[in-house]
């Protein structure tokens, strides 16, 4: 019941600041960071983090995005942690996310507006949609060296 999934906080999240706004709702609800760090991908890592999508006509506008600054890659843990986070985050596309999600309150943009601008979505934040995807993604983006077990005041609630 203790799961990891990787939430990729992409450059649209970092270049407008938001990365302790939302780093704050995940701490709130009792999610644990035991991986961390900035990453500027490259056309490879795109590749390879988004290889069901890359021969899709959208592709090019997703690598685009990803690409185009520093990413703050994270491995969250907690109980159903995969599920959890997918509702904290909000439907992929920012203009059909429910109020209170991440991307219903910070983005608004919509695959119509990206499609005319040639553009990928700019939905600030990724995460892994199910327990299989996450394992594959945290192994993609994190060695098991980055990889930290401890507690918090949340395990005290859970655990015991």
């Amino acid at each position: 019941m203790i799961e990891r999934s990787l939430v990729l906080l992409k450059p649209g999240a970092v270049q407008r600041s938001l990365m302790g706004r939302v780093i704050s709702r995940f701490e709130d609800a009792g999610l644990k960071i035991v991986g961390s760090k900035m990453v500027w991908a490259d056309k490879e890592l795109s590749k390879k983090h988004y290889a069901e999508h890359v021969e899709k006509g959208f592709y090019p506008g997703l690598e685009d995005m990803i690409t185009q600054g520093p990413v703050l890659a994270m491995v969250l843990e907690g109980i159903e942690a995969v599920a959890l986070i997918r509702k904290m985050v909000g439907a992929t596309e920012p203009k059909s996310a429910a109020p209170g999600t991440i991307r219903g309150d910070f983005a608004h943009t919509s695959y119509g507006w990206a499609d005319q601008k040639k553009i990928g979505v700019k939905n600030l934040i990724h995460a892994s949609a199910t327990v299989e995807e996450a394992k594959t993604e945290v192994a993609l983006w994190f060695t098991d060296a980055e990889l930290h077990t401890y507690r918090t005041v949340h395990d005290l609630h859970i655990l015991e």
